[in-house]
């Protein structure tokens, strides 16, 4: 802060009470540590809404600092962080060898942390009350390389004669890596011949607006689009089960439950911008997350991710 002359004629104990509450204070909109620059976030749309909610919490303490948030899927973002385009990658599955290498080859070195509990979701049109689970071989059956059911009667004799329409993530997509490897047994197994889309709100759209559509999705966007579509349960062997917080949490929403992590450039770290909004969303994520539709993870995996980056 700058002073004028008059200053000079403040009691001396009133004088250095300013001086101290513009240095602590500043008059930056807010930003106490005067961090600036642009944190590159891209990744899973899964992830995003955790991502986000985090980002607009920051910047309402650091607003010289933006952080664009991308949703062009977990392996869409992959490809842009392994080679340092991006600092931090949503991922809605671990990182896969092939793309451990890449970042190798191009001298960048990650931090993996996970930040949340999600289920994959069973969704259908509001209006198809015939079904309300589907088993895991009925799902495999369904989406299976090649698979040439497209009536609902082929999956079930109970239900009825009506074409079936499937909607689901792009290839680009973590969920669709987790879907194809938990249910058909290999990751990226799939038959090509549906409405694809690495935008969950594109699919949402899609469900809601065809009543012989079925799809998969994070169960949080159901959450969040619970009056538009239709959840279904899912038997694994054990009875039918749907996704809740606690199903999620418990792993009794099986085997559909998982994982979600931020990637992080770990030479980012260096930047302090970088460090500081990792640590706030290691620091704020159970809150988030739970605002947002997913399940937190126990506060001591939290304290094992900010140990990790310091």
């Amino acid at each position: 802060m700058r002073f004028s002359a008059r200053h000079t004629l403040l009691p001396a104990a009133l004088f250095f009470a300013l001086a101290l509450a513009a240095a602590c204070g500043g008059g930056n909109g807010g930003s106490e540590t005067g961090l600036s620059g642009s944190i590159d976030i891209d990744g899973s749309s899964t992830v995003f809404p955790i991502t986000q909610a985090v980002a607009e919490e920051f910047r309402k303490t650091q607003n010289k600092v933006q952080v664009p948030v991308g949703v062009s899927g977990t392996g869409g973002g992959f490809k842009r962080f392994v080679t340092g385009e991006t600092v931090i990658n949503d991922a809605s599955r671990p990182i896969k060898p092939s793309e451990v290498e890449a970042a190798k080859a191009n001298g960048i070195e990650f931090i993996e942390l996970e930040v949340a509990l999600d289920g994959v979701a069973i969704v259908t049109n509001s209006q198809a009350t015939f079904v309300d689970c589907l088993t895991v071989a009925e799902l495999r059956t369904i989406w299976a390389p090649g698979s040439k059911v497209n009536n609902w009667n082929q999956v079930r004799s109970s239900f009825p004669d009506a074409p079936l329409r499937l909607y689901g993530p792009g290839t680009d997509s973590g969920t669709f890596d987790y879907f194809t490897e938990v249910i058909n047994g290999t990751e990226d197994a799939s038959r090509a011949d549906y409405t694809a889309s690495e935008d969950d709100n594109v699919l949402v759209q899609g469900i809601s607006g065809d009543r012989s559509s079925l799809g998969y999705f994070g169960y949080a966007f159901y959450a969040e689009n619970s009056a538009r579509i239709r959840l279904l349960g899912v038997d694994a062997g054990k009875g039918c089960v749907k996704p809740t917080r606690e199903t999620i949490n418990t792993g009794t929403y099986a085997p559909l439950s998982r994982h979600l992590y931020i990637y992080v450039n770990k030479k980012s770290l260096e930047r302090p911008e970088v460090k500081a909004f990792v640590e706030f969303y290691l620091k704020e994520a159970s809150i988030l997350a739970e605002e947002v539709g997913y399940v937190a993870l126990p506060a001591s995996d939290y304290q094992a991710g900010l140990s990790k980056i310091r």
